[in-house]
């Protein structure tokens, strides 16, 4: 009898939901760091990002200046649909443009939390062995679904809450609301169809970049709705997140599109269940390709094989970063008209070597791009250890692969990867920016720009293969470097941070050009403490036991 024949059998007899209930209280037991964390980063950056509005847009005049930047077709393929531009509140402004970036955060959160406790579970034989006990067909998946439900509302609560509570002038707490739970909407239909992608794909990598892809599809629909027109037209309520930005939080306050994301949510989660009924436990619906006859010289190699595992998502960082740099170097022919009204702004940008408007605003974007691609080092690095925990590592390690050159294969695929889309972002901004403000030196000093940051990004992997070395339980520590360089270089200049605070970080070491003069000093030093502490996690990894 076939494992979907006896699992119909054992939910006739008890149910296909039981042991639902303990299957929460066990997630909810496994994610008590990782929850708080994602609970207490996003309403932080939220929070934290509006709390300085009203220092920054002082006066109505300021404001809108800025709603002149956002009512750019460009821009509003970024931020969103343009709504409130005509009188431009600093409700309007936190509804209009920290949603969609927000959203990005959620949907990967709710992505990832998803496959991990199905898809994730099924591949490393977990979800089998509960399978085995008194537990229904259906309560993995449905207890998945709650948790990853349940985080985004208490999210999208808090950060309510927390928006309401500045006592900001527009920013009401009915408005605050809306906003927390249209935020909320678009990381659970995410979740929901993370849910369907887990049914369809054998592997958790697999199923997490089908979600992926879907939300990318999304978030160009919406971009290019919202690029077409003002308001956005019918690409944008093709998307879930058009549909949240399309409840005008702080405006109009309309709650009826978030219907759409519920209607959507129960269809998806629905389909999920269904397709889990077609399948055999740890199978797919799409059935792998088969293998070449022989495999392709590359895979013969530790680092080829590293490779193919992390291509897709190297690629989609690729194109994401190329497409950003794109973007932000297209408004700096409008950027000096922009800044010269903002006394705050102009000074901000202009600290950064007392240079002009537009090297200062680049070097800050070419910063922020380095700090993106830190983040992608800190998960490439992280696949050793999951690769470790999941067994694929001893798998590999029963051959003729050392325990070094294991690791020096994760090690070099993310440091030549955190090279290439450093070229990638500078030179997509260099380009845009070149002929957006006729300069073309432009694009030759933000390429090397690009690259005078690419020992702080080797630095922040180097750092991340020490905690992996030498502690692997704390190895998530490193995203403490990512988080900490966001919030010096976003907010260290308008809190008045000391120069030793953002030395604290790695990017507080690199000259910021073209607004700086390049100095080499620097860059050594961070090369000569990557090295070492790449050697160092290396070292401790070939001694400890695996798995430990």
């Amino acid at each position: 009898m076939s494992t979907v024949a006896l699992a119909r059998q054992r939910d006739t007899a008890g149910g296909a939901f039981t042991g639902t209930g303990q299957l929460i209280r066990f997630m909810l037991r496994r994610d008590r760091i990782r929850l708080p964390v994602w609970i207490a980063s996003l309403t932080a950056f939220v929070v934290g990002f509006a709390a300085t509005l009203p220092g920054v847009y002082a006066s109505f005049e300021e404001q809108q200046l800025r709603a002149a930047l956002i009512g750019n077709p460009g821009t509003r393929a970024m931020t969103g649909p343009g709504y409130g531009l005509d009188h431009y509140t600093f409700g309007a402004m936190i509804g209009l443009e920290f949603l969609s970036w927000t959203a990005v955060f959620l949907a990967i959160m709710s992505i990832l939390m998803v496959v991990r406790h199905t898809r994730a579970e099924e591949e490393s034989g977990t979800a089998e062995l509960l399978r085995s006990t008194v537990v229904g067909r259906h309560a993995v998946l449905s207890a998945a679904v709650l948790v990853t439900v349940g985080a985004n509302l208490a999210i999208g609560l808090v950060i309510g809450a927390g928006l309401g509570a500045l006592g900001i002038e527009s920013v009401t707490w009915a408005g605050s609301l809306l906003f927390g739970l249209a935020l909320a909407s678009i990381g659970i239909v995410f979740a929901a169809v993370a849910a369907v992608t887990s049914q369809i794909a054998e592997s958790a990598r697999a199923a997490s970049g089908l979600a992926g892809a879907v939300f990318a599809v999304a978030y160009l629909l919406r971009a290019a709705g919202d690029m077409s027109q003002v308001g956005g037209n019918a690409l944008s309520w093709l998307s879930p997140i058009g549909w949240a930005q399309q409840t005008r939080m702080y405006v109009d306050d309309r709650w009826w599109p978030l219907l759409l994301s519920v209607a959507v949510t129960v269809a998806l989660v629905g389909a999920a269940f269904w397709l889990s009924t077609r399948r055999d436990v740890a199978a797919g619906l799409r059935r792998p390709k088969p293998g070449r006859p022989r495999a392709r010289g590359v895979l013969t190699t530790p680092a080829g094989f590293v490779w193919r595992m992390q291509c897709w998502p190297i690629l989609w960082w690729a194109f994401g970063l190329t497409a950003f740099g794109l973007f932000y170097g297209s408004l700096a022919g409008e950027l000096e008209d922009f800044v010269s009204g903002l006394s705050t702004i102009e000074e901000w940008i202009g600290a950064v070597g007392g240079a002009v408007i537009i090297e200062s605003f680049l070097s800050m974007i070419v910063m922020m791009l380095a700090i993106a691609v830190a983040a992608f080092s800190v998960l490439s690095m992280r696949r050793l250890r999951t690769d470790e925990t999941s067994g694929m590592s001893e798998q590999i390690l029963a051959t003729g692969v050392s325990r070094q050159r294991w690791a020096l294969s994760h090690l070099s695929v993310t440091l030549g990867a955190g090279a290439v889309l450093m070229v990638l972002a500078g030179g997509g901004l260099g380009v845009t920016a070149a002929l957006s403000a006729g300069e073309p030196s432009l694009f030759p000093k933000l390429l090397l720009a690009g690259l005078v940051h690419v020992p702080a990004v080797w630095l922040v992997a180097a750092i991340a293969m020490a905690l992996i070395g030498a502690a692997p339980r704390f190895s998530a520590l490193a995203w403490i470097i990512v988080a900490y360089a966001i919030i010096v270089s976003s907010f260290g200049e308008l809190l008045g941070l000391p120069e030793w605070a953002g030395r604290l970080s790695p990017f507080g070491w690199v000259p910021l050009m073209p607004a700086e003069p390049f100095t080499a000093g620097p860059v050594f030093v961070l090369i000569a403490a990557a090295v070492a502490l790449a050697g160092v996690g290396v070292g401790a990894w070939d001694r400890r036991d695996i798995g430990a």
